[in-house]
């Protein structure tokens, strides 16, 4: 069987030689043509022939080494740069000249690279100690399932270092359950590190040309238990200040009565003091029952009943009223938003009776429109009630649970009002006016329900 036929090509400095010697060859021929076909002596045919020769040779290996250094010098460049050393710079780099262009464009992309990766190791080194002193567990699964990275949190959860958990697949260190199911969603779980609630967050991104999976576990136990310790010292002490404030006058009035009871003989009014201490007795309870009943009101606050609501029609309705007052309206667009009605309106009546309490004393007015906010995303409504009132002195606890200003005031309404706000995937706020002394109440909800919202933007989030 016969061998291939090997392709023989010649190198770019020796195809670069012998094109020289060509162009030389024709006048150099001549030129031994006339000498050895003319009258001259053997000698000096001998010596110019010499002389030819001598200089197309030089000449030609002369514009070889002109050609092939500056392709040698970028060749090691280049091969510098593959092996990631920029230290390296082209000599004789000189504007004008073609060659030197080039030196000068690849010293230029040389300094371009250096500073790139010298950027691209602060940034790695600053996430690195990122990673390693977060107080989250973050793993990175590749498309085997095989770990590839761990935090220091993350091999603390799993109580063994890193080196022996990299390579190790998931459903060895029992995360195969964390990489399946919906995410993010909150799990109830032991690991060997840490017992509690956790919350499971992932994501995917590509390394090296293949798929890789971030997985992020947050210990939620500690900030709910902390959040709750806070919750119930704020509960114990409003409820604690609101029964000492009820039942200090009570213990009092049980005392000074029981000291007029015991007296021999009674003294002459004493039915009447007993008479106006028991009224004091039944007031000060009546308030701490309607206290407790707020209370409970505002803790068991139902979910909305959502259905179509005509703003227009809604607020006319509830301005409506409250007749006591004049009560601009400042009519906006035709909006209609998934809301319950029962709720918004009872929202809308303590904003308005917040505003027409306020102008009370200065006589000014109360304005109520709405309005769609340009730009908005999502698509949210904004419904205002304006007052010419004094203004709010102390806006820091609006919304604390039984703060208030007004004599007889719950100091419920405002909270009962942001959490139907909330509950409609909405806000209220409350702050001074800037055009003229009174406040400005602005309740803004989405134009979609919130259930909408959130499929819209896990449908997003699921989109490449």
């Amino acid at each position: 069987m016969p061998a291939p036929k090997r392709e023989s090509r010649l190198s770019h400095d020796r195809r670069i030689l012998l094109m020289a010697l060509a162009s030389a060859l024709p006048g150099a021929a001549i030129s031994l043509i006339f000498l050895w076909t003319g009258d001259f002596t053997p000698k000096v045919q001998w010596t110019l022939t010499v002389l030819i020769l001598a200089f197309c040779l030089g000449f030609a290996f002369a514009l070889r080494e002109r050609v092939v250094l500056p392709l040698q010098t970028l060749s090691n460049l280049l091969a510098a740069l593959g092996e990631g050393d920029f230290s390296i710079r082209a000599r004789g780099a000189r504007g004008g000249d073609p060659l030197g262009e080039v030196m000068i464009e690849v010293n230029a992309l040389v300094e371009t690279l250096r500073h790139q990766r010298l950027d691209a190791l602060e940034a790695t080194t600053l996430l690195r100690k990122v990673m390693a002193e977060i107080d989250v567990a973050v793993f990175t699964f590749d498309e085997e399932q095989e770990l590839t990275f761990v935090n220091r949190a993350g091999a603390r959860l799993l109580s063994q270092p890193s080196e022996r958990l990299l390579g190790r697949r998931a459903s060895d260190l029992d995360l195969a359950d964390c990489l399946r199911g919906e995410a993010p969603r909150v799990i109830n779980t032991a690991f060997p590190g840490g017992v509690g609630r956790w919350e499971i967050r992932r994501s995917t991104f590509r390394q090296g040309g293949r798929p890789h999976e971030l997985l992020v576990l947050s210990d939620l136990s500690q900030p709910l238990r902390e959040e709750e310790r806070q919750a119930w010292q704020r509960l114990i002490r409003v409820i604690g200040h609101e029964m000492n404030n009820s039942l200090a006058p009570i213990k009092s009035i049980a005392g000074s009565l029981a000291t007029i009871v015991e007296r021999d003989p009674p003294p002459a009014d004493w039915r009447d003091d007993v008479q106006r201490g028991l009224g004091v007795i039944a007031s000060r309870s009546e308030a701490l029952s309607r206290f407790m009943s707020a209370y409970a009101r505002l803790a068991k606050l139902p979910p909305p009943k959502l259905a179509p609501l005509d703003i227009g029609s809604f607020v006319d309705r509830v301005v409506t009223l409250e007749k006591a007052h004049h009560i601009s309206v400042a009519s906006g667009p035709r909006l209609t938003i998934q809301g319950d009605g029962d709720q918004l309106e009872q929202l809308l009546i303590n904003l308005i009776r917040n505003a027409v309490d306020a102008v009370k004393e200065t006589g000014g007015g109360v304005t109520v429109g709405w309005q769609r906010l340009p730009g908005s995303a999502p698509p949210t409504m904004e419904l205002w009630v304006e007052d010419e009132g004094p203004g709010l002195s102390n806006t820091g606890n609006l919304f604390v649970p039984f703060f208030t200003t007004k004599p007889g005031g719950s100091g419920i309404g405002l909270v009962l009002s942001r959490q139907i706000a909330e509950a409609h995937g909405g806000s209220l706020l409350l702050e001074n006016r800037d055009d003229r002394p009174g406040c400005r109440a602005s309740l803004r909800i989405p134009l979609q329900p919130l259930a909408q919202l959130r499929a819209d933007n896990l449908a997003q989030t699921a989109t490449p």
